[in-house]
Parts: structure tokens; C-alpha cells; sequence
């Protein structure tokens, strides 16, 4: 099975493996169902277990990415006067084959495949590969001697020589349970094993995929598993953990918490655990919070703890975090357990002792770990669900036995009238006696029932048996015995908290009790002993539950605890008969219909004159404005909107701004059919927003307002949104040759190019441009022309596009009411500490009076420490605690500091004599939750995607979609058509190193751009054969790191590392990898070639009439066939924008413009383009500006 977004994993007790998918209401019966289980250990991407033979297993998802690793090994000669280059070396030089050190033999036949799990991808062949240069034919590099630099050229003192041998092997065992196999010394072969915990992935992300795997054997020993991640899902060896006593079960968190419970009953802690050493130092012990009961099962979470007592006694740690694992007191909570795990997010799951049914901790959150309540999981199997056809059978029935259900409950309520009703029956799991049923059912449970006892349990798919009616003295037996168990109760209501012991309550059954039902087919019946094998239609009982794996999204609610009965079943299923298309063309003709009554009716009154000529609407508040003149500051503002609709119905509009200047009043006003853009900015930490025109565009510097609230801030943009899309008469979802483009604060935008938008010789300028926002929260958006538009978010999320449009802020006509779904994001926020060294004390935050900030942003210019720094917006909560980010640019040392002369400077991971500043990057994890016409892909994550701009094509046709996942691989993607636009499956493309960009353009030409900076080439990609055959290496320009490629119909330009923008010459359909490469531009962030070969890109450094502007749109203008690289370039809406796609305007302006094209009512803008001459010739001055000028810090940047 392919991997889901989210499961929980579950064995019962006769050693069966069941997963529970978090969007689904039924349990799977897990493949390989020959091996039986004892327990089970999940994380998102594998499984470990402990079978019934006391071997470990690990089950590995299926994906449409394989598990390669890269076998290397390098071939050395050396020059001889007599015969050249040749396999004779020195006594005193490496091995002819040996590792890249030369210090280790290894010949192509000494290598062998890690276990059975592996197999060779392909034979052994040379890489032809040098720091992003291709080399010549043989793939040998040339060096003075051993060890040294090598080139690709020969010289004429080159005296040795090197090539590298590749060779891959792919993991095949997934989907499957695969035993791992010890290649350990068998005097040092671990025990029989008897637990099992996975965790640590987020310790750090150095290999990719890293686990930390911990067991525990028969006799008390620790093992852990080395070397486990993406690359090597099963580990590499057995390492011994000294403990200090005999431990009987161990437990791993996501970060660096690790308990352990020994057989005396008390828990030890792992300390000293990170990044550098994942097994960690120390053990501190912490005892059982009973002195009579030991602690027999203990969970970790992030930062919180759980355990079992022997008496089954479930307890919760106070006080845990990183800083201090041991926590500091033990709170006992309600309710008695098996066991008990913690999943994301620090999400509760446990088993009932005296039911052995799961239970789910509700009301887990940042703020309340504890919780709140147990509720019981009451999904059926999957082999159930051929029998719920019964139950529709029985919707007849259940008028005759409703009346008996009802009167059995009630005779169990008057039994027990003085106790508390209110108390939920999945609070304290309880057991009661049922006596056989009566009537003509009783036949069908014969002996079985017959004071058996039994556990009412919620299973909607057992409707075929009979409800359990249980007698009133037995259940008042079973309360007195339950309450002789208990201190006396006093006569007032006890105060309940989680912080304390929850006061004992008898449970009490109602009619609320069973799962909200009232129908016979919602309750169900089992009467087993616990060694006893169970009935497909009975309730089964769990030995062990694992949601390492299971991440529970607090903002969608969970189908676990109340499955559908058979008349709802029954009902869904006839509602959902009727698909979406239907309803729409339903929709259109109820439309159609009543525009036909419409004009009909009004035609006989044609001849009346109006009353109201126009009429006015006018909504006020009062926001706060930055304004023009110096010192810029915030000032109170009275703000009106007054909308006119006119007898056309034509509705225009103007937004009013009154100021007080020394002591007078005056106003700006903005004609709405003039705005360009409204968009939500940064600006000191207010609720706040920009309104750009034409001219306030050309200047950089747009009109900010700020609300009090972030909701009355929602409310102007979604009103002035909407106000602007009717004065321009623009409405529903996005065409097809819509330009997309993405703001640094991850809000997307929309506009509809003009034809006049690509004619010549005077374009129409783009800061005339109308963009309006869709919901939704992304990092770049690739679209083509067809209306395929996919998205990747900060997390690497994939996003599809579902065809509606609105949603975020934007509610009411603004919005559709149908294809818009909720969407998530996680990105981080970074701050750095800074330091200086000082003689005396070395390194310390203490630094010059002219130094930067010790905690500050990246320039260095503002100060950010970790209690002041905030989320971006409200929007934004934190997910995660401050961590040192390793994976800065330059690397770090071991504790993730980088060094510089002084500040600032070029940064380095290593220490020298001349280093007298250090930085380290802190990061920390924010979510947003918002909605928008966006549909998840998963579940392989991406860093780059790429639509092929295709043209004229039939509907069913195929796009061509290509993509980089987060880890460098290169898919391909089956199936996506424009009715179908998520496609099918991924196909994996290999290649020899990791990739970062990719672009697909007219005709299937597929180019791409390796992580080291290189450029390459696919050969033969066509319909039939999607993935082509190989690479062909281009070589870059002028020895420039490459970071982005992009395809248009016959144009190729690529973008390297320092913001050079280049273009392939010489591309013709016969020599397709073109022949030398042509600078265009410089200052580029980002850039996109539609399939007309026009080109636009994301700039920086773009001058405004107060200072330079980083992130602005800017169009390449005077591209023809005999000049693809353009003339000039003409500045669109910014700064603060971060991507721009054109893939999908593929319509080309007329050949023969009409005289009255610019009066065109489509265009209410177009008449003023004559007058903008001096626009066009001010485009034409390059990019390149004077560094010596500074950014304009008020105009709205990243």
C-alpha cells in the first residue's frame, strides 16, 4: 500500500497487525499476516516490530520514490616515463582501488549487498562528473600527486590520475515485513528481544531520514540500532547500552527524550542526547510515583511523559522539557490502563485493562498536555465490512425492537437513579453481566449468551446481533462492588482538574452512552475469554496500540468514535450519487432560468424612466495610515468607502483617507478601478495593508493602512477585494492563462494578462497589471495553460488546484462556495545569536558599542531575541521549541556556530587565527491553518515542480508534469489531464546526484539543475516515453553555480547562485542542448519563460522614487523570434514578492491592432497607456544599480 498521510498501528491480541488510517473508520488487517506480533514501534515512513519469535522486523512503505544507495569506490594510476599512465603504483602510494581518502581497499568485487533485502539497480559504471563540470570521455581527473586537487584537464605536470565508479543498489523489501538480519560477531549477538521504540527523527536531519531504533532483550539489555535512515531503512549493527539495572521497557520520543522502566519498578532517563551523539552519555533514575506499585510501562512524547503502575494506575509527568528530562512530579489521572503511547503532536492513546479496547486522550494541546477525557475507538475491521450490508436489512426492523431497546435502557437508568447521569461510559471503561436475550432473537446466540459475561461496546458493524440488556440487580451489583472500592463520597459535587486526581463517578448507562445512536444496529455483543479467537462481527481486543505515526489534526475532527449506522450509511450513500458535475450543471440550468424570467418580466417596463439615477453606499472606520512626508510615522485616520452604482449598473468606487496637517483637515481619495493591488504586508508588526496604483507602483511606495484587529483588517481587504473585482467586472475562478505569483509572505495572486500585455512595440506596461488574491497559503505556484495549477507550501507540501476561487479572508460573493478546503503550512523562523571574541574570556555576548545586536535578524540591523520574537501574524502559532538550525549556508562546526573576520563578512564552518565574530542560526517551527481552493497530492513531498505549457491539445491528452522531491529526486508524473489535474502515480527518473530545479518546455524538452550547480539535458522525452532515456551534462556558464532553469517554446534561460541571468544560444530542434550560454541580466531572485518565450522574473534592487525596492515583478519586453533575450525590462507590482509563474498565458496579441484596441471595455485602465511614453523608456534602463545605494527600509520589501 502506498504510504498514507497518517496511521495508527495496532496488534490484538492473538498477534495480528492492524493500521487505522486518521481519515478512515475502519481497521486494516496489515500484509504478511503469517507473522504474529508481540509489539509494534511506528513512525511516519516505517514500522519496527518484535514478532511472536522474538526477532525484529521493519515494515517500510511502498512509494513511487525507491531507496537507492550509492556504492562509490575510485580507480588510481599513476604516469610512467616508459608506458604512460598505468596501474603500477608506488609502495608508498593508496590502493589502486580504494575509498576517496585512499586509505581503504576496496575492489568492484569486494563489494556485496547488506542483506536479502537489497538488490543491484544496474552494473558498475564511471562517473563523468567534477564539481558540476563534465569531464572527457573515461571520467578520469588529474592531480600532481596523492593527495591533492584534481581537475578534468591534463597537464603537463599531471602525475597521477583518478576516476570514480558508481554503482547503485535499491532496497526492495517494502510493504512487507523484512527480518533483520545481524551480521554482528556471534559471541556478541544480541538477546531474544522483548521491546522495542522508535524515534529521534527530529534530532537532526543529517542523513536524511534519520531514526533512532532502541530495544530491550529478554534479559535487561539496551541495544540500539546504528545508522538507521531514509537511505538504510534497516541499520547497519547492534550497539550495546550500558544500564544500571535490568530493564524490562523503553521508550523514545521525536527529539532527545528517552525513558526506560526497570524491573524493580523505578524509570531511568537517558541524558546527553544530540545531534552529535544520539545515544547519549548518562542514565538518571527517577522513581514510581507509588511506593507500593512500581512503574510497569512507560511513553515519551516531545516534552511529556506517561506511565503505567502496576495496579494500573495511569500517571503524567510535570515539568519535562529538553533542559530537564526528569520532569519534576507525577499527576495521577482517571482511568485504568494496559498500556498507554504517545504520538505527534504528544497526542494519548491507551488500552483498557478490564475491555482491552483503545482508548483516545481528548483534549491534548500546547497549552493542556494532560488532556481532558479517554474516549473509546470504535471502528470495525475491514473484513467487517461485507457484513454491514445486514444492517440496512435490519432499518425495517429496528421499529419493532427500538421500543424493547429503549425500555432495557431504561430499566438500567431507574436501577441505579442516584448516581451522577452526566458521566460519559468511555471515562472509566466498566464491565457489566447480561442476561439472554428474549423473544425470537435469543435463538440466534443459543448457549453462547447464557450468563456469559460480556462488554458493551459501540460497533455499528455488528448489526446483526443482538443488543446486550443486562438486569438491574447485576448492574447494581456490580456498582456496589465498584463502590466498595472507593472512599466514601462527600454530599457536595467534587471540583475536578487536570492538575489533580479526577473524583471517582460510577458509570452510568444512557441512551447518549452508545455512540449517539438509538438504532438496533448500533450496538453490538461479544462473550469471549481472553484466550479465546473472536468472531469476525465481535469487537477485538488490542494487546498493544503505537501512534508514533499518527499525526491527529486538532482542526479536523477524527470518524473513529461514531461510525455511520445504516440508514445514515444509506443516505450517504444516495447523496453522494450525485456527483459535482451534476450539481453544477443543475446550478447553471436553475440560472439560465431565472435570467430568461428576468429579462422577460422587466421587458414590459422598458419604457418607464428610472427614479434613483445612482445610488450610494458608504461604510467608515477609522485605521491608522504611514504617511508621505518625513519623520514616516503611523497617524490616526478616518477612512470612508463610498460605492456608486450607476444606471448601467456599473458599481465604481473610491476610497476616501482624511488626515489632519497642522491642524487641518484633508484627504487623498483612490479611485478603485485604479488600484492594482491589494495586499497584506509586514510593517512594524501591525495589522496592515497596501493599496498600489499604477503611479504608486512606478514609485515603490504604496498606500499602508493598519486596523486595530486582525479581523477588522479582513474585513476592509475582503471588502475592497471584492469592490475592486466589480469595478473591473471580473469575477469567478482564474482563466487558464492566468499569471500566478506568490508574495514573501506566502499569499497568492492572480491577474489576466491582456493580448496587449506581449504585442510590440509598445507593450502594455505591467504595473497597470490588476492582481486579486486567492486563499491559500504557498511557497510557488506552476501552472500551464490547460488549468493545470499545482503548488508546493514551506513544509513541501504538494497542493493542487481545485478550481474555485476566494477562500482565506475572502467570504461571500468574493468567494465560491464549493472546491475550497482547508490548508495548512509550517515554515520557520529564523534569528541568530551573535558573538565576539575577547582575550580574556574568548567568545562572549558582549561586543563592540559598533557591533550588531547579540540576537538579531540576518542583517543584523534589528534585534531578535527569543522571548520577543513572534509568528508572523496572529495566523501563525508555534509548533515547535528554538533549536539550532544546522543546515546554514557555508556549514557549522558541532555546535552549529559559523565564523568571520568581523561582522559582516563571509561566514565558514571551521575555525582559523583571523576569526573574530561567530554567528548561529535558531530556528523555530510556526503552523498556519487557513482554506483555499487547494487539494493535497501526497504523500511524497517536493522542492520543485514543472507543467509543460502545452497548446491546442485534447482535453484527455496527458500533461507532462515533472518535479524534484525535498531529498533530490527527479519524478515524473502519470496521469494528469486537465479533467484528472493530480494525476495517478510518480515515476522515479534516476539520476547520479541530487537535483534542485526542473523545468519541462514545448515539445518535451526537460532541463534540470543539480544540487553542485551543474546543468543538464534529458534526451528522448516524448508522450510514449515519459521518462526519456538518459542526462547529457551541459556545461555551465563560465564556471557559475546554477540554482534555477527555466523552458519556454524554443527559449532556455537558467539563473545562477550570484542573481545572473543567462540564456542558451544555438538550441535548434537537431542539436537541442544548445551551444554556449549568453549573460542577459544580474539582480534576479527568480524568473519564468511562458510558452511564448516571454520572460518575467522576480528582481531585487529595482529603484524607487524613495530608495531601492528587493522583490519586484519585472517584465522582459522586446522578445522576438531574432531577439529571444529581449531589449529591456519594464517593473511590475513590488517589492516583497518571491515568485511569478507565466506557463500558462500562451495568448498572443493580434497581428493587426485596431485603432480603438486601448478603448477596449475589458480594459477600463487601457485609455491611459497612450500617455505613458516616459514609462517605457524608463523601463529600459537595466537592473544594474549603484551598490552604495540603500534599500528603501519603508517601501514594503521581504
Amino acid at each position: 500500500m502506498a504510504m498514507p498521510s497518517s496511521l495508527l498501528w495496532a496488534v490484538d491480541i492473538f498477534g495480528r497487525v492492524y493500521t487505522l488510517p486518521t481519515v478512515g473508520q475502519y481497521w486494516e488487517l496489515c500484509k504478511d499476516a503469517q507473522l504474529e506480533f508481540k509489539r509494534v514501534s511506528a513512525v511516519k515512513q516505517c514500522c519496527w516490530g518484535i514478532a511472536c519469535d522474538h526477532q525484529v522486523y521493519t515494515y517500510v512503505f511502498s512509494g513511487d520514490v525507491p531507496i537507492r544507495y550509492q556504492e562509490e569506490t575510485y580507480e588510481n594510476q599513476r604516469w610512467n616515463p616508459v608506458g604512460g599512465f598505468c596501474e603500477k603504483l608506488l609502495p608508498s602510494d593508496r590502493w589502486q582501488w580504494s575509498d576517496v581518502s585512499g586509505l581503504k581497499h576496496q575492489q568492484l568485487d569486494s563489494f556485496t549487498l547488506p542483506s536479502p533485502h537489497w538488490e543491484w539497480e544496474s552494473d558498475w559504471y564511471v562517473d563523468e562528473n567534477i564539481g558540476g563540470e563534465p569531464t572527457e570521455k573515461g571520467g578520469w581527473t588529474y592531480a600532481i600527486d596523492f593527495p591533492s586537487t584534481y581537475t578534468k584537464d591534463k597537464k603537463w605536470n599531471s602525475c597521477v590520475r583518478r576516476r570514480r565508479w558508481i554503482r547503485y543498489r535499491r532496497y526492495k523489501s517494502r510493504d512487507v515485513w523484512a527480518k533483520i538480519v545481524s551480521h554482528d560477531d556471534p559471541d556478541r549477538l544480541p538477546d531474544p528481544f522483548n521491546d522495542i521504540s522508535t524515534g529521534g527523527w527530529e534530532i537532526t536531519d543529517e542523513p536524511p531520514g534519520r531514526l533512532s531504533v532502541w530495544a530491550v532483550s529478554l534479559q535487561g539489555r539496551v541495544w540500539y540500532r546504528e545508522n538507521v535512515c531514509h537511505h538504510n531503512p534497516e541499520g547497519s549493527t547492534w550497539s550495546l547500552i550500558s544500564t544500571p539495572g535490568e530493564v524490562a521497557q523503553i521508550s523514545c520520543g521525536p527529539y532527545d527524550l528517552l525513558w526506560a522502566t526497570l524491573w524493580e519498578g523505578q524509570a531511568i532517563v537517558r541524558e546527553g542526547i544530540d545531534r552529535n551523539n544520539p545515544q547519549g552519555i548518562s542514565w538518571s533514575t527517577v522513581e514510581s510515583p507509588s511506593s507500593e506499585n512500581g512503574i510497569m510501562h512507560v511513553s515519551v512524547g516531545v516534552d511529556v511523559v506517561w506511565c503505567v503502575t502496576k495496579d494500573r494506575k495511569v500517571w503524567f509527568r510535570r515539568g519535562v522539557n529538553s533542559h530537564n528530562p526528569c520532569g519534576t512530579s507525577w499527576i495521577e489521572m482517571v482511568g485504568e490502563m494496559m498500556m498507554v503511547n504517545v504520538g505527534l503532536n504528544n497526542q494519548v492513546w491507551g488500552i483498557g485493562c478490564d475491555d482491552r479496547t483503545i482508548y483516545f486522550r481528548q483534549g491534548v494541546t500546547p497549552s493542556e498536555l494532560s488532556g481532558k477525557m479517554w474516549k473509546a475507538i470504535v471502528c470495525g475491521r475491514e473484513s467487517d465490512r461485507s457484513q454491514t450490508g445486514s444492517s440496512t436489512s435490519l432499518l425495517s426492523a429496528g421499529c419493532f425492537f427500538t421500543d424493547d431497546i429503549q425500555n432495557h435502557t431504561n430499566a438500567i437508568i431507574q436501577g441505579d437513579a442516584d448516581t451522577s447521569s452526566d458521566t460519559e461510559l468511555s471515562s472509566i471503561p466498566t464491565n457489566f453481566s447480561s442476561t439472554p436475550p428474549t423473544g425470537a432473537a435469543a435463538s440466534s446466540t443459543g448457549s453462547q449468551a447464557a450468563g456469559a459475561p460480556a462488554s458493551v461496546t459501540v460497533d455499528p458493524l455488528d448489526s446483526d446481533q443482538e443488543a446486550p440488556a443486562a438486569s438491574a440487580n447485576n448492574e447494581k451489583a456490580h456498582l456496589e462492588s465498584r463502590k466498595s472500592t472507593t472512599p466514601n463520597p462527600p454530599a457536595e459535587l467534587q471540583w475536578t482538574n487536570i492538575d489533580l486526581k479526577e473524583a471517582h463517578r460510577h458509570a452510568v448507562l444512557s441512551i447518549g452512552t452508545f455512540a449517539e445512536t438509538s438504532s438496533l444496529s448500533s450496538l453490538g455483543m461479544f462473550s469471549v475469554g481472553a484466550e479465546e479467537q473472536y468472531g469476525a462481527d465481535e469487537h477485538p481486543l488490542w494487546a498493544w496500540v503505537s501512534g508514533g505515526g499518527c499525526l491527529v489534526d486538532l482542526h479536523s475532527p477524527l470518524k473513529w468514535f461514531a461510525v455511520p449506522s445504516g440508514l445514515s450509511s444509506s443516505v450517504q450513500s444516495l447523496s453522494l450519487s450525485i456527483t459535482p458535475a451534476q450539481t453544477a450543471a443543475w446550478r447553471k440550468q436553475i440560472f439560465q432560468q431565472l435570467s430568461e424570467r428576468t429579462k422577460r418580466e422587466l421587458e414590459n417596463f422598458r419604457h418607464y424612466e428610472q427614479a434613483v439615477e445612482q445610488s450610494v453606499w458608504v461604510k467608515t472606520g477609522m485605521l491608522q495610515w504611514w504617511r508621505n512626508w518625513k519623520p514616516h510615522k503611523w497617524m490616526d485616520v478616518r477612512v470612508a468607502l463610498e460605492q456608486f452604482t450607476g444606471s448601467d449598473g456599473m458599481r465604481d468606487s473610491i476610497l476616501f483617507i482624511y488626515y489632519m496637517f497642522h491642524e487641518e483637515k484633508k484627504y487623498i481619495h483612490v479611485f478603485l478601478n485604479e488600484v492594482t493591488i491589494i495586499a497584506e504586508v509586514l510593517k512594524e508588526g501591525k495589522h496592515s495593508f497596501a493599496l498600489y496604483t499604477p503611479e504608486r507602483t512606478k514609485q515603490r511606495w504604496p498606500i499602508c493602512l493598519a486596523a486595530t484587529t486582525e479581523q477588522e483588517m479582513h474585513d476592509w481587504l475582503s471588502l475592497l477585494t471584492m469592490s475592486c473585482c466589480e469595478s473591473r467586472r471580473i469575477q469567478g475562478p482564474p482563466s487558464h492563462q492566468a499569471i500566478w505569483s506568490v508574495s514573501c509572505k506566502g499569499d497568492i495572486f492572480v491577474s489576466e494578462p491582456s493580448p496587449e500585455l506581449e504585442a510590440g512595440p509598445q507593450p502594455m506596461p505591467c504595473d497597470q497589471m490588476f492582481w486579486r488574491q486567492v486563499g491559500g497559503h504557498l511557497r510557488l505556484v506552476e501552472c500551464n495553460n490547460r488549468g493545470v495549477v499545482w503548488g508546493i507550501g514551506y513544509d513541501h507540501t504538494v497542493w493542487v488546484y481545485t478550481g474555485g476561487y476566494g477562500g482565506g479572508f475572502i467570504q461571500g460573493l468574493a468567494s465560491s462556495a464549493d472546491n475550497i478546503y482547508t490548508q495548512s503550512d509550517v515554515k520557520c523562523v529564523y534569528i541568530y545569536e551573535n558573538q565576539r571574541w575577547n582575550p580574556v574570556t574568548g567568545y562572549s555576548s558582549r561586543g563592540l558599542p559598533t557591533d550588531r545586536y547579540m540576537w538579531s535578524d540576518a542583517s543584523g540591523l534589528q534585534e531578535c531575541t527569543k522571548a520577543s520574537t513572534k509568528p508572523p501574524s496572529p495566523q501563525w502559532s508555534w509548533v515547535s521549541d528554538w533549536y539550532v538550525d544546522f543546515s546554514t549556508s557555508g556549514g557549522t562546526d558541532r555546535e552549529g556556530w559559523q565564523y568571520a573576520a568581523d561582522f559582516p563578512a563571509s561566514y565558514h564552518g571551521h575555525k582559523t587565527m583571523k576569526d573574530f565574530v561567530r554567528r548561529r542560526r535558531w530556528a523555530r517551527k510556526c503552523k498556519i491553518v487557513t482554506n483555499g481552493p487547494w487539494l493535497e497530492v501526497p504523500p511524497v513531498t517536493l522542492w520543485d515542480i514543472s507543467i509543460i505549457p502545452s497548446s491546442d491539445a485534447d482535453d484527455e491528452e496527458s500533461v507532462a508534469l515533472w518535479a524534484i522531491s525535498d531529498k533530490g529526486d527527479v519524478l515524473c508524473r502519470l496521469g494528469v489531464t486537465q479533467q484528472n489535474p493530480a494525476g495517478t502515480s510518480w515515476l522515479h527518473v534516476g539520476t547520479d546526484q541530487p537535483f534542485i530545479s526542473i523545468s519541462v518546455g514545448a515539445f518535451f524538452q526537460v532541463w534540470a539543475v543539480a544540487r553542485d550547480g551543474s546543468a543538464f539535458y534529458r534526451g528522448s522525452v516524448s508522450p510514449k516515453k515519459p521518462a526519456g532515456d538518459c542526462w547529457y551534462h551541459i556545461p555551465s556558464p563560465q564556471k557559475q553555480k546554477l540554482k534555477q532553469v527555466s523552458v519556454g517554446r524554443t527559449s532556455v534561460f537558467v539563473l545562477d547562485k550570484n542573481g545572473n541571468l543567462w540564456y542558451r544560444q544555438g538550441i535548434t530542434p537537431s542539436y537541442p542542448q544548445g551551444s554556449a550560454w549568453d549573460h542577459v541580466s544580474n539582480n534576479i531572485r527568480k524568473m519564468s519563460v511562458g510558452p511564448l518565450d516571454q520572460v518575467w522574473v522576480i528582481a531585487d534592487k529595482v529603484q524607487g522614487s524613495h530608495g531601492l525596492s528587493c522583490g519586484t515583478v519585472c517584465h522582459r519586453t522586446g522578445v522576438q523570434p531574432m531577439e529571444p533575450k529581449g531589449l529591456a525590462w519594464d517593473y511590475g507590482i513590488g517589492g516583497g514578492w518571491e515568485h511569478i509563474t507565466v506557463r500558462g498565458n500562451a495568448s498572443e496579441a493580434p497581428r493587426s491592432s485596431a485603432p480603438n484596441a486601448c478603448e477596449s471595455p475589458t480594459e477600463p485602465m487601457g485609455s491611459e497607456g497612450n500617455g505613458r511614453r516616459g514609462k517605457t523608456e524608463r523601463s529600459r534602463t537595466p537592473l544594474l544599480v549603484s551598490e552604495r545605494q540603500e534599500v528603501d527600509r519603508n517601501a514594503v520589501n521581504c
